[in-house]
């Protein structure tokens, strides 16, 4: 008897395969996610966030169509301009157009937002998965030096770990994706403890599967749509992190374009040049809720008893 007849009995009862009980469209992976992307699209408000996502991601790859201006470029005789048709956002207190530089700041941000994330990810699924399967004292040490990291304030800690590395905008991503591994590794772990306990896996185990592959095969598909909702979240977080690790000038170097740059630079003009802080703090404000929206409606779609309420 192999894997799939302990699994569905019933398909060696009947002599059917596996293929004639499960449709290909309904079980591939094809399939599912053509459902899952008509169910997301049905959602209120998620339609809002893949706009407002796909605005950035074209802002960032076109930024030196799309942008009317340098964004470094300096016009002393345009300094503090009020918007106008020249300059929609206005200008900066060094003539800047910041227009210009919000378009640019999208790249900062976008790229900080995906590769921390995925630094978190990839460090809290493994850390996660690895403590959920094992249990035991390899659990409990695991999570206690997550338990250690989730203990510190996310910002403190990202500033924290900037300040040991240096500037720059790498040593901010890599920051910002050590302070969210515990959030993804909590997931992870308490996902992969209910999921080693069902039955596909104990047929696999008696089976002689060993312990990786029953990891990646059984365990980690059945941990992943909680993994997704998280990780569309945290993107924004991260944009936030970021943005308040420049804002304190441990971030991004000057004069790369970013958004907490920006603000650190308009708030000493709030009173005279109010759209120097409005521009970037607007599009700080919309991409975070943009993302949170998408990631309501993943959970929406991704979560069965949500989907059929």
């Amino acid at each position: 008897m192999d894997e799939m007849a302990l699994i569905n009995p019933s398909a060696e009862l009947d002599g059917s395969a596996p293929d004639q009980i499960f449709s290909t469209e309904d079980a591939g992976p094809i399939g599912a996610l053509r459902d899952a992307s008509r169910r997301l699209l049905r959602t209120r408000l998620a339609g809002f966030g893949l706009v407002v996502l796909g605005l950035v991601i074209f802002l960032a790859l076109f930024a030196g169509v799309v942008a009317p201006y340098n964004p470094d470029q300096q016009t002393l005789a345009d300094v503090l301009q009020a918007p106008s048709g020249a300059h929609f956002f206005g200008t900066d207190d060094l003539g800047r157009d910041i227009l210009s530089r919000v378009i640019y700041g999208s790249r900062v941000s976008l790229e900080v937002g995906l590769i921390s994330v995925s630094v978190a990810l990839v460090g809290g699924c493994f850390i996660g998965l690895v403590a959920g399967y094992w249990g035991g004292m390899v659990d409990e040490v695991l999570m206690r030096g997550m338990d250690a990291l989730a203990a510190f304030p996310a910002l403190v800690l990202a500033l924290a770990i900037t300040s040991a590395l240096g500037m720059g905008i790498g040593n901010a991503m890599i920051a910002i994706g050590i302070v969210y591994i515990p959030a993804f590794a909590r997931l992870v772990r308490g996902q992969a403890l209910s999921v080693r306990e069902r039955d596909y896996v104990t047929a696999a185990r008696s089976l002689g599967a060993g312990h990786f592959r029953i990891m990646l095969r059984h365990i980690w598909p059945n941990v992943t749509a909680p993994i997704i909702v998280q990780a569309s979240l945290a993107v924004g977080f991260a944009i936030i992190t970021e943005a308040a690790l420049s804002f304190l000038g441990v971030g991004v170097r000057p004069p790369t374009a970013s958004w907490g740059s920006m603000l650190n630079e308009g708030y000493q003009y709030l009173e005279n040049a109010p759209w120097m802080s409005v521009a970037p703090g607007a599009a700080i404000f919309v991409t975070v809720l943009g993302l949170n929206l998408l990631g309501d409606g993943l959970r929406t779609v991704l979560d069965p008893r949500l989907s059929r309420r």
